[in-house]
């Protein structure tokens, strides 16, 4: 095969996987999910959880009002991992550099301690990253983190805890980076297996991705008329304009 052939077909190939993505959204939507793509660069992401007040904003319905009497609307939010009954975050959140929950590497029960679990970060210069706990290092650069478990893939693999035919089902969301550095958030509108929620993340060319919660999950978008705005949260991700 020539250079000139093997260098077209290449063009091709990024072509495709740009365009996979460039509106904002997969090709090809998995309607077991509801999912939204964030650009980082672009678009405004924020992790909330207390107002000027220190109360806590718990679920969309009180976000949206304490962002509209700031004169801006809400155009996606999810809860963002889990949290202790206090609504106080379980493991790290760092909140515009500041450290308000330290990182928990210890061991336990539940999902948040089924190891490796990670960190979602974004970087001052709006740079998202997904790692596992272990690796994660706070260099003073970060914006927002938030902790929770399990990872979801790592390094391109599904967690290996996780069986294919496995009956445990719930709700569940979570989060994953892109190839092309993208965000993508999705919450199942059905009950599923941990093994299957990851494969749709990894089928989505990501090469780590984090669970957040389960059952208790809820995702507001209103521009596919998913709009729940219940719940009783700690940590909030939400878009802004």
């Amino acid at each position: 095969m020539s250079k000139k052939v093997t260098f077209i077909i290449l063009l091709i190939i990024a072509s495709i996987s740009v365009g996979f993505y460039q509106l904002g959204k997969p090709l090809t939507e998995d309607e077991r999910f509801v999912s939204y793509i964030v650009n980082p660069k672009k678009q405004n992401l924020d992790f909330f959880w207390k107002n000027e007040r220190g109360e806590h904003f718990k679920n969309a319905e009180n976000l949206i009002s304490w962002l509209k009497s700031k004169n801006k609307k809400l155009l996606f939010s999810t809860n963002g991992g889990m949290y202790k009954k206090d609504n106080s975050p379980q493991g790290l959140f760092i909140e515009n550099k500041i450290v308000k929950s330290e990182i928990d590497a210890s061991n336990g029960n539940g999902n948040f301690y089924l190891k490796p679990n990670g960190v979602f970060y974004l970087t001052t210069e709006k740079n998202p990253i997904i790692c596992k706990t272990e690796d994660f290092v706070n260099n003073g650069k970060i914006k927002y983190a938030t902790q929770s478990g399990p990872m979801l893939v790592i390094n391109g693999e599904i967690h290996t805890a996780f069986k294919k035919n496995s009956t445990n089902l719930n709700i569940r969301n979570g989060v994953g980076i892109l190839p092309n550095n993208q965000i993508v958030f999705a919450i199942s509108k059905k009950e599923i297996n941990f093994y299957d929620f990851a494969e749709y993340f990894k089928n989505l060319g990501c090469k780590n991705a984090l669970y957040l919660d389960g059952f208790v999950s809820r995702t507001y978008l209103p521009e596919k008329n998913w709009k729940q705005i219940d719940g009783n949260f700690g940590v909030i991700i939400g878009v802004t304009e």
